[in-house]
């Protein structure tokens, strides 16, 4: 399926039910944030051997927390009018021009961190 294809479909679920109305952009920041951490928390505690354990105990559950927070995002690009294949591209652009594979490979370091201080966000 197609972001457009995929866009669409949410939002004909939303006008079905008349949720545009609560559909605003702040609402919409904020569920994604509610969702992002009902995902964080299936790992939050947890050593990484936990968390693999977790993964395959609770894929399911894992699997539609992460299905939340792509929805809202899609609709939410979609309520602000952006491209989010496009908005994407261009942040890695940026990203790839503030943390170059060779200064970078193998660190955790942010971009101001590890040298030469890059373009900031």
């Amino acid at each position: 399926m197609q972001l457009q294809e995929i866009t669409d479909k949410i939002r004909r679920f939303r006008d079905e039910r008349d949720w545009a109305q609560f559909h605003n952009p702040k609402d919409m920041a904020m569920a994604l944030s509610i969702e992002a951490g009902e995902l964080m928390e299936h790992f939050l505690w947890k050593s990484p051997e936990e968390v693999a354990a977790r993964v395959v105990e609770k894929r399911k559950e894992i699997e539609e927390e992460v299905a939340d927070v792509a929805i809202y995002l899609v609709e939410l690009a979609d309520i602000l009018g952006i491209d989010l294949f496009e908005a994407m591209e261009r942040k890695m652009e940026k990203n790839a021009a503030k943390y170059p594979a060779e200064q970078v490979r193998g660190s955790s370091l942010k971009y101001n961190e590890y040298g030469e201080t890059q373009t900031r966000d």
